[in-house]
């Protein structure tokens, strides 16, 4: 036991001091402030350990509860229970963070006194802005009030601290990214700690072993066998026993940067799987987190893992729209484990994933630790925000670098992320080098052709009306998926083809709505012969497992283009598919810079479009384009670098991968939308139904949003204020959200929610 504990013990026999009590017990029952401090300070070292921040990590979780120590605070606990407290106090509010903080600044250590005033103050608030006006840097300002602790403990713990050696362990790699690292093992061990004392029941199902990765990878690799072993012995099939042999080949090399890089259909999802599986039990890694970019895809991706015999109870889904009640994907234990991601198998969102990495709160940091020495793999990595693409990569780098990640970069269409240079352009945040799993990737693209590409006009690309565009897709005679830049375009041409025989999908359509719809559309291609006509905006390119004869594309980006050819003759039942890109009438500004560099390589030969070296060459021109700036367009490295004085509140507050600051969530009268909504007036469990309800709600921007409240088509929820409600008369069963404009004659009725 540290010695600070000693001297407290020996000179204070008489007055026991508390962290935490329990109602109803007396406080011989309440956890003894040394013991917690002990308990969560070695548990926050265990935490740092694999990246060498052991010794920072114990001495912030000796020293993050030091304001406990004043007599206010036990007071408080005293008084909470009903018991009297014979300790003298003075009035104030008790904010035993704050206290701790100050005391830690006292030690003397340039530099480590800061970073040390960080982790404890914020070790209930957050990480804050070293110029903020409400605890930053005021930590190390003299005048800061010093806790009311009696002059014995008082110099009893000033004594320790300045006895106690400074860390040695010199900081690897960049200084915010290591305190946003340790802050996560301090406050995940406080919380666990604290927990194991109140709540032994639930500590008991948090602690409840998950099976080990080497007993997955025996799992995997017997599941694999008996799938090689019964499939068809087509071309595609010996192509992705090909590529499944060449990851496990790779898992074998030491840990890198790795990129796989698969055309659509080339079985990446299981190959990559396996990749980490083999590579984690060689180089034993503690878990495998994979990360997904849209939600519209975790569930398919999370399904296909948990139906691999023995791994159901070992993959943890975290995202926004898993439901608490929902068996088949998630239990007690493993709402738990999304608490701080522990458990083997880790399938989550690009916006989880990112948006935690740069984090303030506790809840969000709480799991960051957790990646440290796992495999990462990143699915669909050329759909990180381009306005955020310097943060995400530098993140990635800095874990591969100084916290034992291997990251594998997986897509059909792989961005180029390494420092180099184009023009006057140098991505000084890419990585150094990236090894690539597939021996010759522009081999497997031409092994994987699997459709022809053609422009429409056939010989140039003209803007073509959707009345043109309608009438093209009727004349092909069978099914074809038209994927659109606008909800817009694709809500209007949709009404333009037969009715029974079309299939509408955008994000005007809540997320169950489009599910229900996916469902359909697999159904209908499997066992309808007639034609059947799906019009999409772009939520079906990346990653949704749908097989057209036919695709026609909006112009768009070379990337976005290959995922929707993805969605073409995906099992290769046909010689070739048919891929048309058009050029719409109304281009969106979002789009324009994208397709203008998709165009110019639409002009070059078709057949060797899809090819590794035209993406290479399209996102050099394509970063060169938007420059350095428009890659942290928020400004997020700044507000992390510098001598110690970093924004960890702001940088956290401007990563928002899914930006909001123009839309507004609406609920949906859509499926259960409306008995949820009862069922939280009725049970008052307003966070439970909040949660289920992000299934049913879709975004409109915040103009539209306050016009169709004044107009009296958006309702507040008297169930939740900031709750709203669309009317049944703009959500339409087909198209989802409707704009008044698009509306015919409609009942009064259907404005009352």
């Amino acid at each position: 036991m540290d010695v600070l504990w000693c001297n407290l013990t020996m000179k204070n026999e008489e007055k026991k001091y508390y962290a935490h009590s329990k109602e109803g017990r007396t406080p011989e029952e309440w956890q003894p402030l040394e013991e917690h401090l002990e308990k969560v300070a070695n548990l926050a070292a265990e935490f740092a350990k694999p990246f060498g921040g052991e010794e920072w990590a114990r001495i912030a979780g000796l020293w993050h509860d030091l304001g406990k120590y004043s007599n206010e605070f036990q007071k408080m606990l005293h008084d909470a229970n009903g018991i009297e407290c014979q300790k003298e106090t003075k009035p104030g509010k008790v904010v035993h963070s704050q206290a701790g903080g100050h005391l830690a600044s006292l030690s003397g250590w340039r530099g480590a006194d800061r970073i040390l005033s960080w982790l404890i103050m914020g070790h209930h608030a957050g990480l804050t802005d070293y110029h903020s006006e409400q605890i930053g840097g005021k930590a190390l300002e003299p005048k800061m009030r010093t806790p009311e602790m009696s002059q014995s403990i008082l110099d009893t713990v000033l004594e320790s601290i300045k006895n106690q050696k400074m860390p040695q362990t010199r900081i690897p790699g960049d200084p915010s990214f290591f305190i946003r690292m340790l802050f996560s093992c301090v406050v995940d061990a406080d919380f666990l700690d604290t927990e194991a004392f109140m709540d032994k029941n639930r500590t008991a199902l948090r602690y409840d072993p998950y099976r080990t990765l080497s007993e997955l990878v025996s799992d995997f690799d017997l599941f694999m066998k008996n799938m090689t072993e019964n499939a068809k012995p087509t071309g595609i099939n010996q192509i992705r026993a090909s590529v499944l042999a060449q990851c496990r080949t790779a898992a074998e090399k030491e840990p890198s940067v790795f990129s796989l890089t698969v055309p659509t259909g080339g079985g990446k999802t299981l190959a990559s799987l396996a990749f980490a599986l083999h590579h984690a039990e060689k180089f034993k890694k503690s878990r495998i987190i994979y990360v997904i970019p849209y939600t519209s895809i975790i569930e398919q991706t999370a399904d296909v893992f948990r139906s691999i015999p023995g791994f159901s109870d070992s993959v943890l889904e975290h995202h926004s729209n898993t439901t608490e009640d929902d068996e088949s994907r998630e239990t007690i234990r493993s709402r738990l484990a999304t608490e701080n991601w522990d458990a083997p198998i880790i399938v989550t969102t690009a916006v989880q994933f990112f948006e935690s990495l740069y984090a303030c709160k506790t809840s969000r940091c709480r799991k960051l630790h957790n990646i440290v020495n796992s495999v990462v793999i990143f699915d669909e990595a050329q759909c990180f925000p381009p306005e955020y693409m310097r943060p995400a990569v530098f993140s990635i780098r800095e874990l591969f670098r100084f916290y034992k990640v291997t990251p594998l970069l997986c897509t059909a269409t792989q961005p180029v992320l390494t420092q180099t240079e184009q023009f006057d352009f140098k991505f000084k945040e890419g990585f150094d080098t990236v090894t690539e799993i597939i021996d010759n990737p522009g081999t497997l693209s031409d092994q994987l052709k699997r459709v022809h590409v053609m422009r429409m006009p056939e010989y140039d690309l003209h803007p073509v009306s959707l009345d043109q565009l309608a009438a093209s897709l009727i004349a092909e005679n069978q099914s074809v998926l038209c994927i659109v830049n606008r909800k817009e375009d694709c809500r209007i041409l949709a009404r333009k083809l037969p009715v029974e025989q079309t299939i509408h999908l955008s994000t005007n359509m809540c997320a169950e709505h489009r599910l229900s719809a996916l469902r359909e559309i697999r159904y209908r291609l499997k066992c309808d012969k007639a034609p059947l006509f799906v019009i999409s905006t772009s939520l079906v390119e990346a990653g949704v497992d749908l097989d057209f004869p036919v695709v026609y594309r909006a112009l768009t980006g070379l990337d976005s283009i290959a995922q929707a050819a993805g969605r073409c003759n995906r099992e290769g039942s046909l010689a070739l598919g048919k891929v048309v890109v058009f050029m719409p009438e109304n281009q969106p500004g979002y789009v324009k810079q994208a397709a203008g560099i998709g165009s110019e390589f639409l002009q070059g030969d078709l057949s060797t479009l899809f090819s590794p070296d035209n993406y290479t060459a399209y996102f050099k021109q394509r970063f060169w384009q938007l420059g350095e700036e428009e890659l942290d367009k928020f400004g997020i490295l700044p507000l992390l670098s510098g001598r110690m004085d970093y924004s960890f509140r702001t940088a956290a507050e401007n990563v928002r991968l899914i930006r909001d600051d123009w839309q507004f969530p609406v609920v949906v009268p859509y499926g259960d939308a409306q008995h949820l909504i009862d069922r939280m007036i009725i049970e008052k469990r307003e966070a439970y139904y909040l949660r289920k309800l992000q299934r049913y709600t879709i975004s409109i921007s915040r103009w539209q949003h306050g016009q169709l409240c004044d107009q009296g088509f958006i309702h507040e929820s008297a169930a939740h204020p900031g709750l709203f409600t669309l009317v049944p008369v703009l959500y339409d069963e087909r198209y989802g959200f409707q704009p008044p404009a698009e509306m015919t004659a409609y009942n009064p009725e259907q404005m009352i929610c």
